[in-house]
């Protein structure tokens, strides 16, 4: 089964820490041992794992983001948008956590964003939980 997480982001660019909501699956689907796979269907937003304890991480993840790829450069894409197609790329559309006993595993202070380039819009994350053959 895939979980369909919805989203709704406020700014052009942003990270949405969507940890919370991701556990909340990984409870509901009662698998103790195994993996969680997330995936973004969009092609200016991602997904990663990163520290979730000090705002500061996602501002400088964010200015660093803009300095390396900015939003008006002469791109070819002349949508407007082609700044948050690279920062998608960069940034990646997928991410697979493990499962242990019922619960994420991450390593200290560290979260999920779902990661807004092009908003704000409302967007999907995708979420499947595979249970270990013995799980």
């Amino acid at each position: 089964m895939v979980y369909n997480l919805e989203i709704d982001t406020h700014t052009r660019q942003e990270m949405v820490d969507i940890t919370r909501q991701v556990e909340e699956i990984v409870e509901k689907s009662g698998v103790k041992s195994g993996v969680c796979i997330l995936y973004v269907p969009h092609t200016t937003a991602a997904i990663t794992v990163n520290e979730n304890y000090d705002p500061t991480v996602k501002e400088d993840i964010l200015t660093t983001l803009r300095r390396l790829v900015p939003e008006n450069y002469p791109y070819r894409h002349t949508e407007g948008n082609a700044d948050a197609h690279i920062k998608a790329a960069i940034v990646g559309s997928s991410r697979v956590l493990f499962i242990e006993n019922g619960r994420l595993v991450f390593g200290t202070w560290q979260g999920i964003f779902f990661m807004e380039f092009d908003g704000p819009r409302r967007r999907r994350v995708y979420v499947k939980i595979i249970a270990d053959a013995a799980g």
